[in-house]
């Protein structure tokens, strides 16, 4: 007799700002269940937030990219297994290898090192304002300021030339796309690739005062590897951001008493931008852990080679941890959240991430009090098609 296959992950949404309700539901009643994933494999699906943080923090369970299966399908096709980490891809690395490389990299990272570029990003983000304004009434957000924002920060940290921003915004968008299949989307990012091993060559011969030109400095890389760790930096420091400046101000604009409440109060915006990540949730797909060894979680066993994959969105939305939170409250404490991650493989630049958020977003706020919607939200183009959520235009009036 044939198994009966378990459901596929739930990613069908019944409003843009929501994730699905399936979530909800089995976050009630299995907060671990059993998952099927396109290519056969029987894994499982965490959706409690104690449950996704307790997997994070594990070091039972790997990220290795090899010996995981992906939950969803990329051109309606399941998608094969990665190969092992290249050199310097330590976000797909275990143990003492994963703690070589961002070792490496968190004293780029510190919060006092983040904070020094607080006046750079200003100007940055009132320059995109002002040119806004020029081209008024009407904009869309996202060509005019959430994308180019943090696509010129993560440009002048690494030292890539802003006037080839193109190329790699065009691949990772390709890359992101579950639309396209398995092959189209590697190409996507071995062109990425490529144009950082070139960069990585200019900078070997001509360094400059840039992460980079430091990370080749040190003596202790290869160039395959500072072009695998630029690589990571280049497309985690642009697209998260991106996405989160134009579905935010998405998620504000359709919740006006909580924009109203920010506008009343600047000062809300570190709790602003902390709840928007939270209530937002945009990576949508994953993290998958792969268990290590024969182990029990919640009372279910979990064999060795098993995949567990974790929603983001449920765990976030989560009554158990965050009382009433299929709503955005702006004055929510939101600590606590899975949106960067938990334990070892947490988000390298969720402090970056923070300061060009809240720059923004106060910037955004403060400059355009009559911002506005310029179509309906439900005619808001919305990444569903995408690996992270977002919205893929937001034209709006001021």
């Amino acid at each position: 007799m044939t198994e009966t296959l378990h459901p596929e992950l739930p990613v069908e949404r019944s409003s843009p700002l929501d994730p699905s309700p399936r979530l909800g539901e089995l976050r009630t009643t299995e907060p671990i269940t059993r998952l099927h994933y396109p290519d056969g494999h029987e894994g499982w699906l965490v959706t409690s937030h104690e449950l996704a943080r307790a997997v994070l923090a594990d070091r039972r369970f790997s990220n290795r990219a090899e010996i995981q299966h992906s939950p969803v399908r990329a051109g309606g096709k399941p998608v094969p297994a990665g190969p092992p980490a290249k050199p310097g891809m330590f976000i797909n690395m275990d143990g003492t290898e994963h703690s070589r490389y961002r070792k490496l990299l968190t004293g780029q990272f510190t919060v006092r090192r983040m904070n020094q570029l607080v006046p750079r990003i200003e100007q940055i983000v009132a320059d995109h304002l002002a040119s806004m304004r020029a081209q008024g009434p009407g904009v869309d957000l996202v060509e005019a300021f959430a994308l180019p924002v943090p696509s010129m920060v993560i440009c002048e940290l690494l030292g890539v030339p802003y006037d080839e921003r193109e190329q790699f915004q065009r691949d990772t968008r390709t890359g992101f796309s579950l639309d396209n299949d398995f092959t189209e989307i590697m190409a996507a990012f071995e062109r990425i690739e490529h144009y950082v091993a070139d960069l990585v060559a200019r900078k070997r011969d001509e360094p400059g005062d840039d992460m980079l030109s430091g990370l080749i400095e040190t003596g202790e890389l290869t160039d395959e590897e500072v072009t695998n760790m630029g690589l990571l930096l280049l497309i985690a420091g642009h697209e998260t951001t991106a996405n989160m400046l134009g579905i935010g101000t998405l998620a504000l604009l359709e919740n006006p008493d909580q924009l109203a409440a920010l506008r009343a109060d600047p000062a809300l915006v570190d709790n602003a931008v902390e709840e928007l990540l939270r209530y937002l949730s945009i990576i949508q797909i994953g993290p998958v852990r792969v268990a290590l060894e024969d182990l029990e979680l919640h009372g279910v066993r979990i064999k060795a080679g098993d995949n567990v994959t974790l929603s983001v969105p449920a765990a976030n939305r989560d009554p158990n941890r965050f009382p009433n939170p299929d709503r955005l409250d702006v004055r929510r404490s939101a600590s606590g959240h899975v949106a960067f991650g938990h334990g070892v493989h947490q988000c390298l630049g969720q402090q970056l991430a923070r300061i060009e958020m809240r720059v923004g977003f106060a910037a955004l706020i403060r400059e355009f009090p009559d911002l506005r919607l310029a179509i309906p939200a439900s005619e808001v183009p919305m990444r569903k098609d995408m690996g992270i959520y977002g919205v893929h235009r937001l034209p709006v009036e001021f």
